[in-house]
């Protein structure tokens, strides 16, 4: 794909902590990089560009940046990286930067809305409603299009326009079939020009899964307490809750065929070693952002009604956690 003198076209559609980082290693990779941004965010990567700050330096990008997608072109790829829960609002918005040969990066929490397209398991081809409503995400990004970018690592905004580094450094790139494993592999290591470390995963779904299978127990339930992970998991019946969640999607998982890797209590195990900290959705709670509650753990009684799995903990804490949201206005 675009193997000629032209860069390769690169736009990001959010761009927060993630998508700020991404678009940067773009960049570096030689890539020409346009932004999908709004407000304080786009006047500052027009005017200071995109400053990426870690402890030990500073550096900045130009990027091309508009709230208009159509002013875009045609991509290459097209990194959605935003909130999950905005992009049914927004994805036939991105048709215009989406030609026959882009290829769409998901690059979110929570399970993406091509996960179920050519599924080998039960529930193929599903669409799945708590991340794809009534198909409209994949009526504008085409699944067969599309491929997944797990993030492993922690970073935040520092101000519009600003991402500062945290812990971790590692993406995991992969296609859900073999037909876009080249354009994969192109991605992956522009990426890794770019600065980060990336693996190519040949089961993508696993991947996701295994990734928010540690994310569905402990952000509902720190955005619903306040508390730090350490705090939920000292205390006996919030740490049997954190277990009977993980048990309830491990079911759904074996299912579907799909495994995280661990068992409950190993993966609680890693989560305490990570000691006091506030989770994703906590931190979004507590800044007033919109909460990602149904691609985080929405998603889980739905997959499980599909296939008959109960989910009574999860179904009890997602009612309780969309209450809490729908409360304080998020």
């Amino acid at each position: 794909m675009n193997s000629g003198a032209q860069p390769v076209r690169t736009a990001i559609v959010g761009a927060g902590a993630i998508g700020g980082l991404i678009a940067a290693a773009a960049v570096r990779a030689g890539h020409a990089v346009s932004v999908l941004a709004r407000g304080k965010t786009l006047d500052a990567l027009r005017i200071d560009g995109l400053k990426v700050v870690d402890d030990r330096c500073e550096s900045v990008v130009c990027v091309n940046a508009s709230d208009v997608p159509a002013t875009f072109g045609v991509q290459d790829y097209v990194v959605i990286a935003l909130k999950a829960q905005t992009l049914p609002a927004i994805a036939s918005s991105l048709q215009p930067m989406i030609g026959p040969d882009t290829v769409i990066v998901a690059a979110m929490n929570g399970l993406p809305w091509w996960f179920l397209h050519r599924f080998s398991g039960p529930l193929a081809d599903q669409s799945i409603e708590a991340v794809d409503p009534g198909g409209s995400v994949s009526a504008a990004l085409p699944p067969e299009r599309s491929i997944g970018c797990v993030v492993h690592l922690s970073s935040s905004t520092d101000g519009p326009g600003v991402v500062r580094r945290g812990r971790g450094n590692q993406l995991i790139v992969g296609a859900p079939g073999a037909d876009l494993a080249a354009q994969t592999d192109a991605f992956a290591a522009a990426m890794r020009a770019g600065g980060f470390d990336v693996a190519v995963s040949d089961a993508i779904r696993t991947e996701i899964w295994a990734k928010l299978w540690g994310n569905m127990n402990m952000n509902p339930l720190s955005a619903l307490t306040g508390s730090t992970a350490d705090r939920l998991l000292d205390d006996p019946l919030t740490h049997a809750l954190v277990l009977r969640m993980m048990e309830e999607a491990a079911a759904i998982g074996a299912r579907l065929g799909l495994s995280a890797g661990a068992k409950p209590a190993e993966r609680v195990a890693v989560t305490r070693k990570l000691g006091a900290f506030k989770t994703s959705m906590l931190q979004d709670f507590e800044a007033g952002r919109p909460l990602e509650v149904e691609p985080i753990l929405g998603v889980f009684p739905e997959l499980g009604r599909k296939l008959n799995v109960p989910t009574p903990f999860c179904d009890a804490v997602l009612g309780l956690l969309r209450q809490r949201a729908a409360n304080s206005g998020l």
